[in-house]
């Protein structure tokens, strides 16, 4: 008795669970910005503006709050609310912001949140470009793209686990799948339309939508040079920056212009002087909170340190790390050391470290008056070779630091010397570089025909590749002259 009814709740179970996975493929809905059907059924609309609404701070805190120098915010929603109108929602409202991140980059969450960074502001020149980056980002909220990666996304787990998966929660919880679940990459196809839609709106506003290409053309060459700088191959530019969540050519851009099938105004707008004032005096670079590199320095002004690398090494400023390297396969990592806070050093190389790599030969040593314990192992690199591991941590405050310092094993005694320069180059900074390092900025010149590049060039107060920094900042090739009566940016300190 118990037996059949067991069996038949099991059958009802089933029957109930392909109703729902029926329903659940049902659930399609028309795009309203291309007119297809697009499978949204689990996340509605209402959800969508709800997740927005939850994760928006937490995307502001973890990109370094909004940049709110020079009125940018308001010159972006501008521009942003004027491509909204002429969508296929211009009645929803849209939160556009500028983070204060030298990362370049530009996303949106579900709900109307879009972001660019100061860091793409400032290698935009024209409004036209701007336009095209908030109106690609503008049709991927307008045609709901988030909506219909969950909803495939929840979908596979329910037919990859049977069709009991389909019972209880069903879609999950939307809500607490975080930001993370919405900033990744979105499908080639879903791109592509971003793109068409994009070219279309800025089109329908009146800017030139060549705009979009053009900076295209910007992020690829910007790519390449933060791949230089990396002491990397520009064939791997896609891993920097935009390019690693927005890989697009010029001819799917091509392709988009066909597909958008609208018909530019006669004299569209570009907005290069508009555009230029808006962004005179903006930071370029690296903000105040996460540390200046300069040259073979790196100084952090509120945290009250610097140190320098050995020359040869190029470094390079992350969220949460610095990290040098030269050509020799050497490496330097300089990041926060939060397990050695409130305990001995010598104790956290020895069990606080790393649960996979025994530290040896540990012991205390000072560092300009600061407490420091040093130990070293020898590692497998991924490569297959090996290399030598020496961790410094040092105490400074309250807080804790560690140098990473990773050389070939067959390569150590050619690094002692350099690497021992830079542990002990950490120190506190004399209330004279306290006052004098500040955020480099983006200064907007006018071109006449008493300047030349080196002219230009010579007031970029960059440290490394400043006749390349100046190219990929204007859209020029390398050694290009600007044009005459034009307006160009530089780098000043």
């Amino acid at each position: 008795m118990s037996w059949l009814f067991h069996r038949k709740t099991r059958r009802l179970a089933t029957a109930i669970g392909a109703l729902g996975l029926i329903a659940a493929l049902a659930g399609c809905s028309t795009n309203r910005a291309t007119g297809e059907d697009s499978f949204t059924a689990f996340m509605s609309p209402e959800q969508e503006k709800q997740v927005g609404a939850e994760e928006h701070p937490k995307i502001v805190r973890e990109f370094g709050g909004d940049y709110d120098e020079k009125d940018l915010q308001s010159y972006v929603t501008e521009i942003g609310n004027k491509l909204v109108a002429v969508s296929e929602a211009p009645d929803e409202k849209f939160t556009f912001t500028v983070l204060d991140s030298q990362v370049i980059n530009a996303f949106a969450l579900p709900g109307g949140y879009v972001y660019i960074t100061r860091g793409l502001a400032g290698l935009a020149s024209n409004e036209a470009e701007l336009a095209g980056v908030l109106a690609h980002e503008i049709g991927h909220v307008v045609a709901r793209h988030s909506a219909q990666r969950y909803s495939r996304g929840v979908l596979t787990q329910i037919l990859a686990g049977g069709l009991s998966a389909a019972l209880g929660s069903g879609a999950g919880d939307i809500v607490g799948a975080g930001a993370n679940a919405y900033l990744k990459s979105f499908s080639r196809e879903h791109e592509f339309e971003a793109d068409m839609l994009g070219v279309r709106y800025i089109t329908r506003a009146g800017y030139d939508p060549e705009g979009m290409a053009s900076f295209l053309k910007k992020l690829r060459a910007h790519s390449r040079l933060q791949a230089k700088l990396a002491g990397r191959s520009p064939d791997e530019i896609d891993q920097f920056d935009f390019m690693a969540t927005h890989p697009r050519t010029l001819d799917r851009i091509e392709q988009a212009h066909k597909a958008a099938n609208v018909t530019p105004v006669a004299n569209p707008e570009v907005g290069s002087v508009r555009y230029m004032r808006a962004i005179d005096g903006i930071i370029y670079g690296d903000g105040p909170d996460n540390g200046y590199v300069r040259g073979t320095a790196f100084i952090h002004v509120p945290l009250d340190f610097r140190f320098d690398v050995p020359d040869g090494f190029s470094m390079i400023n992350q969220p949460d790390a610095v990290i040098a390297q030269d050509d020799g396969g050497a490496q330097i990592v300089f990041e926060g050391a939060p397990k050695a806070k409130g305990v001995g050093l010598d104790q956290y190389l020895a069990r606080g470290f790393s649960s996979k790599i025994a530290i040896t030969n540990i012991e205390n040593i000072d560092i300009n008056g600061q407490e420091a314990a040093t130990g070293y192992a020898d590692v497998n690199l991924n490569s297959g070779g090996k290399a030598r591991l020496r961790v410094v941590v040092i105490r400074h405050g309250e807080n804790a630091y560690q140098f990473l310092f990773i050389t070939p094993l067959n390569k150590v005694d050619d690094y002692n010397v350099a690497l021992r320069r830079t542990t002990y180059s950490f120190r506190p900074l004399t209330r004279e570089e306290q006052q004098k390092y500040h955020p480099l900025r983006i200064k907007v010149r006018a071109v006449n025909p008493e300047y030349d590049l080196s002219t230009f060039v010579g007031q970029m107060a960059v440290s490394r590749e400043p006749s390349e920094t100046f190219a990929v900042l204007n859209g020029l090739e390398p050694g290009q002259p600007p044009a005459t009566n034009s307006m160009v940016k530089v780098v000043i300190d």
